[in-house]
């Protein structure tokens, strides 16, 4: 079921991953989003599966946020325009690499796109943040989602890391 007003109940998107439409009321825009839950809970909170949202509006990419379900640290970077941001280590497949991702309200971060799209066609994807008692690491498993459907919806392809 989803947790969204005005949004239709969720099915299946191929392996772990679901989706959900809606309508926004105004605009009429066409809305999708693709939700990933992690394998496992963090410490912090061990009733909250981390989750990923990918949404798209009429046919393209609007965003990708990852919410680890527990109240994130402070920020520990600027980004590019001086917005806060908190770096992560990143596991796409066997390729290891840091990224700074908009920290937002201390709840959630604002995934760039490239890894996006290195999520998408990957097996394993984990995400390694400093939490209040050391360093936490959410595990996804997003084998089996339907890329076509992701193309259609996001005018979104798979990268290799």
């Amino acid at each position: 079921m989803s947790p969204y007003q005005g949004e239709s109940d969720g099915f299946s998107a191929g392996g772990k991953w679901m989706i959900f439409r809606s309508e926004e009321k105004m605009t009429a825009a066409k809305k999708v989003r693709f939700e990933l839950l992690a394998d496992n809970y963090l410490a912090e909170d061990p009733g909250y599966k981390p989750r990923i949202e990918l949404v798209c509006t009429n046919g393209k990419f609007t965003y990708a946020d990852f919410n680890p379900g527990i109240r994130l640290g402070p920020p520990n970077r600027p980004g590019f325009w001086g917005q806060p941001q908190m770096e992560v280590l990143v596991r796409v497949d066997e390729s290891h690499s840091n990224h700074g991702w908009n920290w937002i309200r201390d709840r959630f971060l604002s995934m760039d796109k490239g890894t996006t799209r290195q999520l998408i066609g990957s097996s394993v994807f984990k995400i390694q943040i400093p939490g209040r008692n050391g360093r936490e690491i959410a595990e996804f498993s997003p084998a089996g989602l339907d890329l076509e459907r992701v193309k259609q919806y996001c005018d979104l392809t798979p990268k290799k890391p």
